[in-house]
């Protein structure tokens, strides 16, 4: 059944939030000084966002769980039949729920935040992406890929990632994350990266400094143009 516009807010909305609590929790376990998880490394935060991704889409499936803009836009390119006051829906919800889940992230960890002595770019980590060499269009470029694979993978599974269950949407997001993750830190999903940013900006988080609003558009231009061409190509192949 075709989720109402009421649904779709509030189960992306939740679904957004819980994905990103556990994705920047995990991040900021690891990042952050004096937390039970400092120095985990990267493949904890790999499995860290794929296990936030399995309790997201399990809380969205009402809605469809897409809890991811490039996730809406490729089952749009893909034909799926969404209208605007839908996508417009899904997007605004996925915005919200980014910023949520950031929020409450900061609630859990604000002693540590408060005492870290890390610098503010590892502060910003917790958030939102940043790339290892900046380079604009190569970075561009590695998130289109990232994401493509997420959506063309997540669309051959049907029609939305709950058809098939939330598990093999989690182990493919560890698996983007454990080889396409290094240069960029891997997005793959706008508003993870633009809602935790703003987050950011907006908390009083001691000592944080800049958003690095210079590098946003990457993480959003990127995966929304890797979401679109995997729609395109699931259609082109039959599946959908």
């Amino acid at each position: 059944m075709e989720p109402s516009i009421a649904d779709i807010w509030m189960f992306e909305t939740m679904g957004t939030a819980t994905l990103v609590l556990l994705g920047c929790g995990v991040v900021a376990n690891v990042a952050l000084a004096r937390t039970k998880g400092a120095d985990g490394g990267f493949l904890l935060v790999n499995f860290g966002w794929g296990l936030g991704v399995f309790a997201g889409v399990y809380v969205a499936y009402k809605s469809g769980a897409h809890i991811n803009p490039a996730v809406t836009l490729g089952m749009l390119a893909s034909g799926e039949g969404l209208n605007a006051l839908q996508v417009v829906s899904y997007l605004g919800a996925q915005m919200v729920g980014a910023f949520l889940g950031a929020g409450l992230c900061w609630l859990a960890y604000r002693d540590h935040f408060d005492h870290d002595e890390s610098d503010p770019d590892t502060t910003l980590s917790v958030f939102s992406t940043a790339p290892e060499i900046r380079n604009a269009p190569a970075n561009v470029g590695t998130e289109v890929i990232g994401t493509f694979i997420l959506v063309f993978v997540i669309l051959s599974f049907g029609k939305t990632p709950s058809e098939l269950g939330p598990l093999p949407v989690a182990l493919l997001v560890v698996g983007i994350g454990a080889s396409l993750g290094g240069p960029t830190g891997y997005a793959i999903n706008p508003a993870r990266d633009l809602g935790p940013r703003l987050a950011h900006a907006v908390l009083p988080i001691r000592g944080k400094g800049s958003s690095n609003w210079s590098y946003a558009w990457v993480p959003v231009i990127g995966p929304a143009l890797g979401g679109v061409l995997a729609g395109t190509a699931a259609r082109v192949v039959g599946y959908v």
